[in-house]
């Protein structure tokens, strides 16, 4: 079992409601309110995750400038007022941000009894595309 210090498990309850209070404010219509307290819990749950240094040397890295343009831009957005348009910015910005993570979830997510049934496996996947061509 992964040992966890006592900030990094406030930065995972931090970070699970503010996912919370995002997906929440999606539901009830883009709630300028649930959003903006869900992206502040968000981006702080991670910095006491994985620290403030980290934090700020994973979203201001030079390759990944535009990335944080969107994602923090989306934030300040929703902010403001306009829910809908900084959320379509968030999410384009999350998935630059964490493109890289996705294999690294997906090859996990296979390994997990239940849900790794749901995906398709590799070589089914290999195959169905090779009989396309």
């Amino acid at each position: 079992m992964i040992s966890l210090t006592d900030s990094q498990k406030i930065g995972m309850g931090l970070t699970g409601f503010g996912v919370f209070f995002l997906f929440f404010g999606m539901v009830l219509f883009f709630d300028k309110a649930l959003l903006a307290i869900g992206n502040i819990l968000f981006v702080s749950g991670l910095s006491f995750v994985i620290g403030l240094e980290r934090t700020f040397r994973f979203f201001f890295q030079r390759h990944k400038v535009k990335a944080t343009s969107f994602f923090l831009g989306g934030v300040l957005v929703v902010l403001i007022g306009w829910p809908i348009i900084g959320v379509i910015l968030e999410i384009y910005g999350f998935f630059l941000l964490f493109r890289g993570f996705f294999p690294v979830a997906v090859g996990f997510i296979r390994r997990v009894p239940v849900l790794g049934s749901l995906l398709p496996s590799r070589s089914k996947s290999i195959k169905t595309h090779s009989n396309l061509i």
